[in-house]
């Protein structure tokens, strides 16, 4: 191996070191055929602490390949359960992933995952590949999410090569190095609900490390946790989750396939699979074509976050907790989540605060989109200067005349706060992007990507990152969908 790229940095392996075998399955993984560095997210690699140089080793494209281990790194396969489209799947686990270690950074510690590394014990039927279209979807979705300031992972490369990967159809393999501060779900949890002391493990885990304020006075890591400190650390849970689907909500953002299994512990956006930004407006919109019942449609996903927290609840019940002080720590989901549903709203619609008589307005507002199918993202980033300029708001609508109705009513409302115009329109822009990941981006990158060329990523990294600000020359960026791609669709596969 060349010099190594990762030696100047503190490689640690928490999970491996600080939770026993039954945990994960340590392996290697399995090298592609021709692995070619496509892309590097040179912010992520910034904040991990790597230097433009170590991006262009030999090692760092061997490790981000799955070609060699991370330096000092512990490579393993994590094993978790959880419920899938509502139904309880048993034992899962990483089937085609592979924790390789984690990186300290001045944001505290980061774990690296390649996802396409290669069989596990926990693969199932599956065979332990991504391929380039699911791969880069997964890689834009992190930045796109971080442009828009929504908790999430993020990717720091992404590697294709010349294997084979049998799906709908024959397509290229590829990787994705995943980065975040943890890979913990709440199926981890359901997976040890029968086995208290492997439950209290994971907690001591958990606990000190991502949710120190939990902790009581002089607890610590070394002992089990108390009942006090169990029920704070799942209210936390609570509240952040609340707040992740309200962030989703207001930008019209589909995970697709909410199952517990691909629900983070930190409350942040994981496993990017069948998701989409939505385009035109439908309030029961699905984005995952194999969700044929619509279970995680766009209206339902706080619901399914709050049913998927009710089993993360009852996995504790091992521990001796009861079912009514749980459900007490589940009953503050509806009130962070219209916090913080509310507070993103007054944002994006230009108000000062939030008012009673507010909800009826949104109500026509979403009615309004959902009956004529306007496109989300660009409806709310019109609205900013639909006061002054009607018509490019008014052409949005098939039928304009529902639109000027609601129009006037918010223009009284935005008169109600007697604020500067000005200050509207600022805050308005500053909280509705212009540019977002749609579908048929994402299948222009996909397209290019098949054939070695970065060069839509690379335009897309640039919008993504800034969602909020116009710039000249991607005007093609900002436009809603084309008629063809309504034929996209993305599933389970994705």
């Amino acid at each position: 191996m060349s010099i190594n790229p990762f030696g100047h940095l503190h490689i640690e392996n928490s999970f491996a070191d600080d939770l026993p075998a039954r945990f994960y399955t340590r392996l290697e993984t399995q090298p592609l055929t021709n692995p070619r560095l496509l892309h590097v997210n040179k912010d992520v690699a910034h904040a991990l602490g790597l230097r433009e140089p170590d991006l262009e080793s030999p090692t760092f494209l061997e490790v981000v390949s799955g070609s060699e281990p991370l330096p000092g790194g512990q490579t393993l396969a994590a094993v978790y359960s959880g419920h899938q489209f509502g139904v309880w799947a048993g034992q899962l686990g990483d089937g085609r992933a592979h924790l390789l270690g984690e990186i300290s950074t001045d944001a505290g510690p980061q774990e690296l995952q390649l996802k396409g590394s290669g069989l596990t014990p926990y693969s199932r039927m599956g065979d332990g590949r991504a391929v380039v279209r699911s791969s880069v979807r997964e890689y834009l979705a992190g930045e796109a999410m971080a442009g828009l300031g929504i908790p999430t992972t993020r990717a720091l490369s992404l590697v294709v090569a010349d294997d084979p990967v049998y799906r709908e159809t024959q397509e290229a393999a590829a990787v994705v190095t995943r980065v975040a501060p943890s890979f913990v779900r709440f199926g981890t949890f359901e997976h040890w609900a029968q086995d208290p002391d492997s439950l209290k493990l994971l907690l001591r885990y958990v606990v000190p490390r991502f949710y120190p304020q939990c902790l009581a006075a002089q607890e610590s890591a070394q002992s089990d946790l108390s009942r006090d400190t169990i029920l704070r650390f799942l209210k936390e849970v609570v509240v952040k989750s609340a707040r992740l689907v309200a962030d989703w909500q207001t930008c019209g953002f589909c995970h697709g396939v909410m199952n517990t299994d691909n629900m983070s512990i930190l409350g942040i956006t994981l496993d990017y699979g069948p998701y989409g930004f939505m385009d035109g407006f439908r309030i029961n919109h699905v984005c995952n074509h194999t969700d044929t019942h619509g279970r995680y449609a766009w209206n339902v996903q706080p619901a399914v976050m709050h049913w998927n927290l009710y089993r993360l609840a009852s996995s504790l019940t091992a521990l001796g907790l009861e079912s009514d002080e749980l459900k007490t720590q589940l009953q503050v989901f509806e009130g962070a989540f219209l916090q913080a549903y509310q507070g993103n709203l007054v944002r994006k619609f230009g108000w000062l605060s939030w008012h009673e008589q507010d909800q009826d307005l949104v109500d026509e507002w979403w009615r309004l989109l959902h009956t004529q199918s306007a496109d989300f993202t660009l409806s709310f980033r019109r609205l900013a200067t639909a006061l002054d300029q009607p018509e490019s708001f008014f052409a949005l609508f098939d039928e304009p005349a529902p639109a000027r109705e609601w129009l006037e009513q918010y223009r009284q409302r935005v008169q109600f706060d007697g604020r500067s115009e000005a200050d509207r329109v600022t805050q308005m822009l500053s909280a509705n992007p212009l540019y977002v990941l749609r579908n048929h981006l994402a299948q222009q990158a996909i397209d290019a990507a098949e054939k070695d060329d970065a060069s839509v990523i690379d335009a897309l990294m640039t919008v993504l990152r800034d969602p909020y600000t116009e710039r000249a020359g991607f005007e093609a960026y900002a436009q809603a969908a084309p008629e063809w791609a309504r034929h996209l669709e993305v599933s389970c596969s994705s």
